[in-house]
C-alpha cells in the first residue's frame, strides 16, 4: 500500500507553487463543457461538446474563437459568457475536489512553497472553488479574471500569479491538467507538472511541454517528494556565510 508523504515544516517559504483551479484541484472541467454548450444552444450555436471540451481551460474569449471559428459574432461574447456564468453557478454548492486535492496543497506548502491558485475564472467563480477544496489555511494567494487581459495559453495568468507573491519564474511550478496550462507556464519561463484530471492525454500534455505528468492529486501527493515539488529553490546566500544545516 502507497503511504501519503508526511507533511514537513521548511524553515524558509521562497519558492512559488501554481495551481490551476478548474480541472486540477476540483472536478468541473465536464460541468464548464455542459455550461458552455447550454450557453451556446440559448443564443442559436450548436457546437458539438468534444470540440467545447478541447478548448475548457482557455478564457471565454479564446474559448469562443475555438468552438465558434472566424465568423463568430463578438456581439455576443459578454451574453454568451453570462449565461455562462449564470448556468455554472447552479453547481456551485456540489463541486467536489479531486482526492487529495486539499492534502496536495499542504503537503506542498509544509515543504516551503507558497500556495497560488492561478485562476483565470470570475472572482465568484474562484471563491465558490475555495470553499470546496477547503484549504484556506495554505493559500498565499490566488488570481482571477480581473488580473490578466490575455488568457490563456498566453503567458499572462502565470505572470500575474508570479507577481503576487513577488516570485521569480526559476522560483516556481505550475501544476495543471490542459495543455492550454502547459504552454502558458512555457511562455512564462515556468516548468509544469501536468494532471490527466482534465481529460487530456499524458502523450499531449508531455508534447505540450509539461516536465511531468500524474493520474490526479492523490498520486501526485504520493510521488511529491520525486518531482520539482520536493523542495523550493535555495534561499539567497546569507552575505558571504556559510549556510546551516537547514538550509543546505
Amino acid at each position: 500500500m502507497t503511504r501519503t508523504p508526511t507533511p514537513r515544516p521548511a524553515p524558509d517559504r521562497r519558492g512559488a507553487a501554481l495551481f490551476d483551479v478548474d480541472g486540477t484541484l476540483v472536478d468541473t472541467t465536464f460541468l464548464h463543457t455542459l455550461a458552455w454548450w447550454q450557453a451556446l444552444r440559448q443564443h442559436g450555436h450548436t457546437v458539438p461538446m468534444a470540440r467545447i471540451h478541447r478548448a475548457i481551460g482557455m478564457g471565454a474569449d479564446r474559448l469562443l474563437d475555438a468552438v465558434l471559428g472566424p465568423g463568430r459574432r463578438p456581439g455576443e461574447d459578454d451574453a454568451l459568457a453570462g449565461a455562462h456564468g449564470t448556468l455554472y453557478a447552479t453547481w456551485y454548492d456540489t463541486l467536489v475536489p479531486f482526492d487529495g486535492a486539499a492534502e496536495l496543497l499542504r503537503a506542498t506548502a509544509a515543504r516551503g512553497w507558497r500556495i497560488v491558485l492561478a485562476s483565470s475564472a470570475s472572482a465568484e467563480e474562484v471563491a465558490a472553488v475555495r470553499a470546496r477544496l477547503g484549504a484556506d489555511d495554505v493559500i498565499d494567494a490566488a488570481t482571477t479574471s480581473a488580473d490578466v487581459s490575455a488568457t490563456k495559453p498566453a503567458p499572462d495568468l502565470v505572470r500575474a500569479a508570479l507577481e503576487k507573491v513577488g516570485a521569480a519564474p526559476e522560483e516556481a511550478v505550475l501544476v495543471g491538467d490542459t495543455v492550454w496550462d502547459v504552454e502558458a507556464a512555457g511562455r512564462a519561463g515556468v516548468p509544469c507538472v501536468g494532471l490527466l484530471t482534465g481529460g487530456w492525454t499524458r502523450r499531449e500534455l508531455e508534447d505540450a511541454g509539461a516536465v511531468l505528468v500524474h493520474d490526479d492529486p492523490l498520486t501526485l501527493l504520493r510521488h511529491l517528494d520525486t518531482g520539482p515539488l520536493a523542495r523550493p529553490p535555495r534561499p539567497p546566500a546569507h552575505h558571504g556565510r556559510a549556510p546551516t544545516e537547514e538550509e543546505a
